[in-house]
């Protein structure tokens, strides 16, 4: 491993509790570099909300998947450890890889996500999950500016469904994936790492289209392919 590649270290939990405040039960992370190569992979589930908020657990939108879960455990696909446990190794392999930007579709959420957990479980005594000094990348933000602000992408949402209720075409990290590989019938997994995997497809693709972009977290990206499609019908109409 070149000395002088960047590492970067790609997250994605699932999560439990509510919407306003998640908390993970599953994260998975890999450690990869901006072509898109993973080094290390890593799937764990959160002991203290897996196994101690059974109540959450138990109803029917988590209920079919804990039958999986258990599996991947005894098989040693995924691993069950604690907070303090997961965070160690986490931290390990961000020394080990010298990774100092973490980065998710949609970072906001997932940072959330992490912080609630460290809160929930050490009673606020640590507030924030990450090394201070992390630096934080968002892939959807990325994916907007470039892959999704697109007229190929427009003309391909609009002629496979892929838009709200409200009309908005979808910017999600599934409709990018099923872009970028002209899979429309692809269907995202929804556990840790395998959705990692794609992040980092996606994230690779990003790089690997030159244009200058904005990596940091915004949460009102999705708006700049919305501005694409308004752009391209005002274009038609006045053709």
């Amino acid at each position: 491993m070149s000395r002088k590649k960047e590492m970067f270290l790609v997250v994605d939990t699932e999560t439990c509790n509510t919407v306003e405040q998640p908390l993970p039960y599953d994260i998975g992370y890999a450690i990869c570099d901006r072509n898109g190569r993973i080094y290390l992979e890593r799937s764990f589930v959160v002991a203290e909300t897996f196994l101690d908020m059974k109540d959450v657990m138990k109803t029917a939108y988590y209920a079919e998947k804990l039958p999986h879960y258990w599996e991947d455990i005894k098989n040693g696909t995924r691993q069950i450890k604690g907070f303090w446990n997961i965070r160690k190794q986490m931290f390990a392999d961000m020394k080990e890889y010298k990774v100092k930007k973490v980065g998710a579709y949609n970072m906001a959420f997932d940072k959330r996500a992490l912080n609630n957990l460290a809160r929930y479980v050490t009673k606020s005594f640590i507030r924030w999950f990450f090394p201070f000094g992390t630096r934080f990348f968002c892939i959807w933000s990325m994916a907007c500016q470039t892959l999704l602000n697109t007229t190929s992408y427009v003309r391909f949402a609009e002629n496979n469904g892929l838009v709200s209720d409200k009309d908005n075409i979808l910017t999600s990290a599934e409709s990018c994936y099923k872009f970028i590989t002209d899979s429309i019938d692809f269907s995202e997994s929804h556990t840790g790492l395998e959705d990692v995997k794609i992040e980092i497809e996606i994230m690779a693709k990003c790089y690997r289209t030159h244009k200058k972009l904005n990596s940091e977290i915004n949460t009102h990206c999705w708006r700049e392919p919305q501005r694409k499609r308004k752009e391209l019908a005002s274009r038609k109409a006045s053709a």
